[in-house]
């Protein structure tokens, strides 16, 4: 299926900006210049143009915020079907099928008033995932994305136990909170990263929590932008 948004999108930015936005929101990157491309392996922050979790998460929490006027259990249908389209729509890769199976299961907790718990989604997810293609288990994009949020899940139930009150306090704790968040996922990553490129970036931890707070604006405002100037050119300007 060929995504119509991307051609949207390369109309109201220039290179690299466009090919960059096409990869933080639909994971292309085939028109992406190899220098600029070379740039974030060596600033280890790659990952911000493949699909990942997060796309899901925040197609998850808006439809969710948007549709909850309908109820709790309306909501997590709607999200969830939204979740299977956005999938179909931009491909069933092993980072969006693991994020998109622990957002509905997510959800089905949710439809039932159940307590979610992120490390047994992640778990679950995985083990159906290898029994439907045990293939996946030596695919570089599975691993790093199940390891990845594994070290997410981790570092947050440890940030879930020191929540501070107070301003100045809230602002340590947010900061202290990226940098454990961004080193963890780090950490649990970094056997494979040696194992299948034999390098690492030094600078990673300090380039991932720099660009952190702008990629979920970045990623919002770029699906407004695609799906606004897919229906009416001129109006997806303004966000654009």
């Amino acid at each position: 299926m060929i995504n119509p948004f991307i051609p949207v999108v390369n109309s109201y930015l220039p290179e690299p900006q466009a090919s960059l936005l096409n990869g933080i929101l639909f994971g292309v990157r085939s028109s992406m210049p190899g220098s600029f491309y070379n740039a974030l392996i060596a600033t280890g922050v790659l990952h911000i143009i493949a699909l990942s979790g997060m796309n899901i998460t925040i197609l998850t929490n808006l439809t969710a915020r948007m549709t909850l006027w309908l109820g709790r259990k309306a909501s997590s249908i709607i999200t969830m079907c939204l979740i299977v389209s956005f999938v179909l729509f931009v491909g069933a890769s092993p980072t969006i099928v693991r994020a998109a199976m622990m957002g509905s299961l997510s959800l089905i907790a949710v439809y039932f008033g159940r307590q979610n718990w992120g490390l047994l989604s992640l778990i679950l997810s995985g083990i159906l995932m290898l029994l439907r293609n045990f293939s996946l288990i030596k695919d570089l994009s599975f691993q790093l994305s199940f390891l990845s949020t594994l070290g997410i899940i981790l570092a947050n139930k440890r940030v879930e136990r020191q929540r501070k009150n107070g301003l100045f306090k809230q602002l340590i704790f947010f900061l202290k909170t990226n940098l454990l968040i961004t080193l963890s996922a780090q950490i649990f990553t970094l056997p494979v990263i040696l194992y299948r490129f034999h390098r690492i970036s030094l600078i990673s931890p300090l380039t991932n929590i720099m660009i952190e707070w702008v990629i979920q604006p970045v990623m919002v405002l770029g699906f407004i932008t695609a799906i606004i100037g897919w229906v009416w050119w001129p109006l997806g300007i303004l966000p654009a």
